[in-house]
């Protein structure tokens, strides 16, 4: 199965980062690419404020576009994430959706652990404006069993263990990992992820400065069940295209079968 991860800077112009969107994803599509990964908050970024005013319902016009390309590419797309907003509250869930070749939205995932840190000087409490979810996901998506994750959750390994125990058999991380940590820690934690689970990790990432000027690091990648670095975007917007093979999965996992010796009892 061909994939795609898609690698963009938004901004806080709605119409924009969905030109620039669109722009990728039929590229991805137009390569062979039969799953497209969205990064995190594709359509909107500029800090607390604007996703605030800027959520959106699962019909608002983020959602609506990836159905469009959805149904009108045949393709499966993971829509990155989306500030969705939750009625009656002052929050929002940080989001992520995977929407069928028919347009039906297959699955819906809602960012387990929130970036309350501070890193290099700078405060980010993504808790200002985001709930945290409260369900693990794992989406069929043609041969593949997908593990939704967002971002921050990446360092969280016991989530990847618990989807690899519902049938994960590939992992989606759309991301805006900061700059500062992704020199040391993006291609390390995802490798990691892949290797440790011995299945395909597809990470897409914001890259670039952000309005509120956060910095996100880019490098999206996919890598295979053996952690090797299949395909990669260093920096600026484009796609990393690459062919998951899944008769290599199983031979991963049968050749060196780690899953199978753990000792869940203890």
């Amino acid at each position: 199965m061909r994939a795609a991860v898609v690698q963009m800077t938004s901004g806080a112009d709605l119409g924009a980062n969905h030109a620039s969107a669109d722009l990728l994803v039929r590229q991805a599509a137009a390569e062979g690419a039969r799953l497209v990964v969205l990064p995190e908050t594709w359509n909107l970024m500029g800090g607390t404020a604007v996703a605030l005013a800027g959520a959106e319902d699962l019909e608002g016009p983020s959602v609506q576009l990836a159905r469009v390309w959805a149904r009108e590419l045949r393709i499966t797309v993971v829509a990155g994430s989306i500030g969705e907003r939750i009625p009656g509250a002052q929050r929002i869930y940080n989001t992520s959706l995977v929407i069928a070749p028919d347009g039906r939205i297959a699955g819906v995932y809602r960012k387990l652990h929130l970036f309350d840190v501070e890193v290099a000087g700078r405060t980010y409490r993504e808790s200002d404006s985001a709930a945290p979810g409260a369900q693990i996901a794992v989406v069929d998506a043609g041969p593949l069993r997908l593990g939704m994750s967002v971002c921050y959750d990446l360092r969280f390994p016991e989530l990847y263990r618990r989807m690899i125990d519902r049938g994960a058999t590939a992992f989606v991380v759309p991301s805006a990992f900061t700059a500062r940590t992704g020199r040391d820690h993006w291609e390390v934690l995802l490798r990691a992820r892949a290797i440790e689970d011995q299945a395909f990790v597809l990470a897409a990432d914001q890259v670039g400065i952000h309005p509120d000027g956060a910095a996100s690091y880019g490098h999206s990648m996919i890598i295979s069940p053996w952690g090797t670095v299949l395909a990669q975007i260093a920096e600026g917007n484009g796609i990393a295209v690459a062919d998951l093979d899944l008769v290599e999965l199983e031979r991963v996992r049968a050749m060196l079968p780690a899953l199978r010796h753990r000792r869940p009892e203890l």
